[in-house]
């Protein structure tokens, strides 16, 4: 293994190198990512073989696996085998140097990954490996070099590795999610790793904070706050000190980022009713996009940017439509249930998902874009509202109150696998999932 040059000035980021032969990727036969009753792939990852003397290279020989494990088990697609029932030594050299694949299809591991683990005062290199121990074949192989504490980025980028060889997508491992919380007792953005991971609040307006709304390259958000009393709409730059406020009189409210572009929608009543208009990202009205009497709130685009779905009153009940901004022609998309909110169109374009409320209790349901086939995905367990979609469209984020506070949850895009995000002081609400991340 090669040796940690301290002096290396690129071990100051973490670096992938392929340390196999060039693999072409599958041909997406591993995992069906369009099939609902999908079966999960049984796995095997032991704990990494550490080839360091110190007790802090052992320490993450044992996290990483963990923390890797977790990680691709949020996906959905795999099933994670017990470690009680291996029958190798993770510290054999024969686990990784040469890889006895009997043991592995013997306990039912259709895929193993193997780790090796080099520490050398705070730099880490971490050797991962992916294989399909029924072809014996290596997949996936990555070196990365880093501080200790890029661990976890590590692990992500193999993970995301993994999932683009298998699927053909990289996945949602360098996405975030930002929701509204009360925790610090008033309604503030927050913001999450994908997986709940590491918290933070980025606002701190001390009023009602609202429908926080990603741009397509995660570096601005919008959303609505009550902080000088009227609900206005203020676009921030997460990392640098600069936004816009449209403070029209009225409502601003519901913002969605046009994708590919410095531009947005929000609902906004200044004329006297509320209407979808289009604007810059400095707040400035291009055009107004809904002219229909009654409430339209709630827009969000079709990933090409050429429609945009959107909550309207005009047929009496709040139902979805979707606009053609070439044409401005407007179809109604719900027709099952009286009240219908909330969409969100998905990143792959054939399907939005919304709530849906019936008997006083919301719903998340996913509906073709042509109107085909609504389904529900989740029942009987408290109120579900707010859904968002993962990057890559496979994961959907909403809140619910099925264990009593509002909470932040997650599923798969077809209803299963449904638990838990983060718990936090307060009531989590509102959850919208960023897209990739790139220079995260």
């Amino acid at each position: 293994m090669t040796v940690l040059r301290l002096k290396t000035v690129f071990l100051i980021t973490i670096v992938s190198i392929i340390i196999a032969p060039a693999v072409c990727r599958a041909e997406y036969d591993y995992i069906d990512i369009t099939n609902p009753f999908l079966r999960k792939i049984p796995i095997a990852v032991p704990v990494f073989k550490n080839t360091s003397p110190d007790e802090t290279a052992a320490q993450v020989a044992r996290q990483a696996p963990d923390l890797l494990s977790e990680t691709l088990e949020f996906t959905g697609y795999f099933k994670m085998l017990d470690r009680e029932a291996f029958l190798v030594d993770p510290q054999s050299d024969t686990i990784y140097s040469v890889v006895n694949f009997h043991n592995w299809t013997g306990i039912g591991a259709e895929l193993l990954v193997t780790g090796q683990i080099l520490v050398i005062d705070n730099l880490v290199e971490m050797e991962l490996r992916l294989y399909d121990t029924f072809k014996e074949k290596l997949l996936v192989g990555k070196r990365y070099k880093g501080w200790l504490k890029d661990q976890r980025k590590m692990v992500r980028r193999f993970c995301s590795e993994v999932i683009f060889f298998l699927t053909g997508d990289r996945g949602f491992f360098d996405s975030e999610i930002a929701f509204v919380s009360n925790g610090s007792g008033n309604k503030e953005v927050y913001i999450c790793d994908f997986d709940g991971y590491n918290p933070r609040q980025v606002t701190d307006t001390k009023s009602i904070t609202l429908s926080p709304a990603w741009s397509s390259d995660g570096k601005w958000i919008a959303y609505t706050s009550y902080i000088n009393g009227n609900p206005d709409l203020y676009i921030k730059n997460l990392k640098e000190k600069r936004g816009a406020v449209v403070a029209k009189k009225g409502i601003n409210t519901t913002p969605s980022w046009v994708p590919g572009k410095f531009e947005l929608a929000a609902t906004l009543s200044f004329s006297g009713d509320q209407e979808i208009y289009l604007l810059t990202g400095t707040g400035k009205i291009i055009k107004r996009l809904t002219y229909t009497w009654g409430i339209d709130v709630s827009p969000t685009w079709s990933p090409d940017g050429k429609k945009m779905a959107f909550v309207s009153k005009r047929s009496g009940t709040p139902q979805i439509y979707i606009k053609n901004i070439e044409s401005g022609q407007a179809e109604r998309l719900t027709f099952i249930g009286r009240y219908n909110t909330q969409p969100s169109w998905s990143p792959k374009g054939d399907k939005i998902a919304y709530s849906g409320m019936d008997k006083g209790r919301s719903n998340i349901w996913v509906i073709g874009i042509d109107g085909d086939d609504p389904v529900q995905l989740t029942h009987n367990e408290g109120g579900n509202e707010s859904p968002t979609w993962s990057p890559d469209g496979s994961l959907i984020a909403f809140s619910s109150t099925r264990e009593g506070p509002s909470r932040i949850y997650v599923m798969t895009a077809y209803g299963t696998d449904q638990r838990r995000l983060l718990t936090l002081p307060g009531k989590q609400t509102e959850p919208k999932w960023s897209p990739r991340l790139i220079n995260k």
